[in-house]
């Protein structure tokens, strides 16, 4: 009887080479850990990357793995799941290399709704190239490519995923693993394209960044962990998120005695697309940072949509060494 996998047998033997204190450690450690966890086959899964420092990821997954250009890992990802729908198939993409030259191709792949799951490590900054301003940077932010501030507009990830027509949308944090692990094995699970969004912590470049919400002293007050079905609480249970009915948003009250009761708490449904749009763009000041499965809506795969036509339903019916010697297949009728 083989021995369950540990994560160990999903890390290879090379040297990872980030930054030390850098969250792509933590991150690396929680998905080895995950696909132990939901005891994943190593010879069907398959890790593509772009450009970045996230992409070092393949690397280091004992798995196969694809380390290939700069924004154009889904396309690769695309053509590997129709090829072979079997294959387990993560794309490990970051905020540069995944929104901005690669924003076209990760639309698609979401829209299209591959069976595929991705993974964005948020740093908001480039950390490959030196601390230029990402397209998720904050107004204000000082870089080599915006010496007095950078005064563009941010991209939301999860809201830009949402528009793109994901089909499932969460959120974690590198260094939380406790809660980022369920949320990737829920995007595994998940059959289509799962979005996840992660944020990570640059050291080097854009340090703590994300300390209003996930310093751990202040995490109960300013994270908010949905639950399918369960109401939107926080600080142990006494503040939520209501509905305002007349202007269509959420607000944040006091919940308990001589307080608003719970019943009047919105309640997370992770099907509906209206909840998600809220969530995915409340405010950063003042509102806790929402995480976990936010959207979760199943539908046909692109592949399962693929083969579904096809005449050889995804089956083999020749070997790839015949067809190479075979030379022009193409015959006019």
């Amino acid at each position: 009887m083989n021995k369950p996998l540990t994560a160990k047998d999903f890390a290879t033997d090379q040297e990872v080479r980030w930054c030390p204190g850098c969250g792509d450690y933590a991150i690396l450690k929680c998905v080895q850990k995950t696909l132990a966890d939901v005891q994943a086959d190593p010879d069907q899964t398959v890790f593509v990357s772009g450009i970045g420092c996230s992409s070092r990821f393949p690397y280091y997954m004992n798995a196969y793995g694809f380390h290939t250009i700069h924004g154009r890992a889904p396309t690769f990802a695309t053509g590997l799941k129709i090829a072979n729908p079997d294959l387990d198939v993560w794309i490990v993409t970051g905020d540069g290399d995944g929104l901005s030259i690669g924003g076209n191709h990760l639309l698609h792949v979401l829209r299209r709704n591959v069976d595929v799951q991705v993974l964005l490590f948020n740093n908001e900054i480039y950390g490959l190239t030196k601390g230029q301003y990402s397209p998720t940077s904050r107004p204000g932010t000082r870089s080599p490519s915006t010496p007095a501030g950078s005064i563009d507009q941010p991209v939301s990830p999860g809201a830009f995923a949402l528009g793109a027509g994901a089909r499932f949308i969460a959120r974690g944090v590198d260094t939380d693993a406790k809660n980022l692990s369920p949320v990737l094995a829920s995007a595994r699970e998940f059959k289509g394209a799962a979005f996840v969004e992660i944020f990570q912590n640059c050291i080097v470049y854009n340090k703590d960044v994300f300390e209003d919400f996930t310093n751990k002293k202040q995490a109960k007050e300013t994270q908010l962990h949905v639950q399918h079905g369960q109401p939107l609480l926080f600080a142990n249970g006494t503040k939520g998120l209501k509905l305002n009915t007349a202007t269509l948003t959420l607000e944040i009250v006091d919940v308990g005695d001589n307080h608003t009761p719970q019943s009047e708490i919105l309640v997370h449904d992770e099907t509906n697309r209206g909840i998600a749009q809220m969530l995915l763009t409340l405010p950063k000041e003042g509102f806790p940072m929402p995480l976990g499965v936010i959207y979760r809506a199943p539908a046909t795969s692109f592949d399962d949509a693929f083969w579904s036509h096809h005449p050889t339903q995804g089956k083999r019916t020749g070997k790839v060494a015949d067809a190479l010697r075979k030379g022009s297949v193409w015959k006019k009728d």
